[in-house]
């Protein structure tokens, strides 16, 4: 994985870890880390990083920074402004002004809860986390404790996300519907569906919307601020 420096030379990056979790493809995933709790992954060593001394003292840290690529996002060139979704998808802000994945350098940042370690596991070391935001096999850079003191500042500011909030909706499940999906991953799909996954930018209420996740096509419609669920059905990655 090479990122270009300004004088031409390659910076070579090596991922760490991949993360699993419940996405096969990006469309569901929620727009930024901590939005769903529920929401688990475990991060995976590579050979050469699944060494269990260099985990020594990580469960001493709640939190954790992880800094991986968006490998779905690859582009050839940059553009200094993108269209956030947050915003419909009309307005244009400076590229380092948003979270849009499509940057100069494909990079990454999430702050996930570290729920557990494993250290003894046959995939080796294995970190367990929640609040994710990111797709299944998601190559990981780097990963460095979420330090309180220094990392939550009092008084920040969120720029144009302070008056554009997340847009929530109601969510109707069938219970028959409801009742396909493993118990386990219930509180996180509901989670999913009330941060309404679809483009802000959309909004038509005879469209049937789908995602994969944890095995299965979800499909829904939205409404009136209520999001239905149509079909749970078998496809996609487990």
């Amino acid at each position: 994985m090479d990122f270009k420096r300004q004088d031409g030379d390659a910076i070579v990056m090596h991922p760490i870890a991949h993360i699993r979790t419940a996405f096969p493809t990006k469309f569901g995933i929620p727009r930024q880390s901590g939005v769903v709790p529920a929401l688990t992954g475990r991060i995976v060593f590579t050979k050469e990083y699944a060494q269990a001394e260099a985990l020594r003292g990580i469960e001493g840290y709640s939190h954790l920074w992880l800094i991986w690529q968006f490998s779905e996002a690859k582009r050839s060139h940059w553009s200094a402004t993108v269209r956030p979704p947050r915003l419909g998808g009309n307005v244009r802000m400076g590229v380092f002004a948003t979270r849009s994945p499509f940057r100069p350098n494909n990079i990454g940042l999430s702050s996930v809860r570290l729920e557990r370690v494993e250290l003894d596991t046959p995939e080796g070391p294995v970190l367990y986390v929640s609040g994710i935001d990111l797709m299944d096999g998601t190559p990981i850079l780097d990963i460095k404790p979420y330090l309180p003191a220094v990392d939550c500042h009092s008084g920040a500011t969120g720029g144009f996300t302070d008056t554009t909030p997340f847009r929530e909706v109601d969510v109707v499940f069938p219970p028959d519907l409801l009742a396909l999906v493993p118990e386990a991953e219930r509180d996180a799909l509901l989670g999913v569906l009330r941060e309404d996954p679809r483009p802000h930018y959309q909004d038509n209420p005879d469209r049937v919307y789908g995602f994969g996740f944890a095995g299965l096509e979800v499909k829904f419609r939205v409404a009136g601020g209520r999001l239905t669920v149509v079909a749970v059905e078998p496809g996609g990655r487990p």
